[in-house]
């Protein structure tokens, strides 16, 4: 059997679900950055403790919903779990945050 029957015979089975490459780092709000209009939400920068020297600080939209769909806002010094996790086959990676 060809290697690419084989992958998209596997690709097909039901039975097996495929996870997508995550992990998780702490981190906490540095700082948050207003705005310079109305239209752009403010961003909060969070200070990673596992990242390297050039990646520690990720920048986000301070626009965040709780688990009851309530809109909620970091604040400087809060302390968060950061989930960075692959998007489907593609090198892209989508930043998921929470409140620890």
């Amino acid at each position: 059997m060809a290697k690419s029957a084989r992958i998209m015979k596997r690709n097909l089975d039901t039975g097996r679900i495929p996870e997508r490459a995550s992990t998780i780092m702490r981190g906490t709000v540095d700082k948050i950055i207003p705005s310079r209009s109305r239209k752009q939400p403010e961003k909060a920068q969070i200070a990673v403790e596992r990242g390297t020297r050039r990646y520690r600080n990720l920048r986000i939209e301070n626009t965040l919903t709780d688990e009851n769909g309530d809109e909620v806002k970091l604040k400087k010094g809060a302390h968060v779990e950061v989930t960075v996790a692959a998007a489907g086959k593609t090198s892209t990676a989508k930043i998921i945050t929470c409140p620890a």
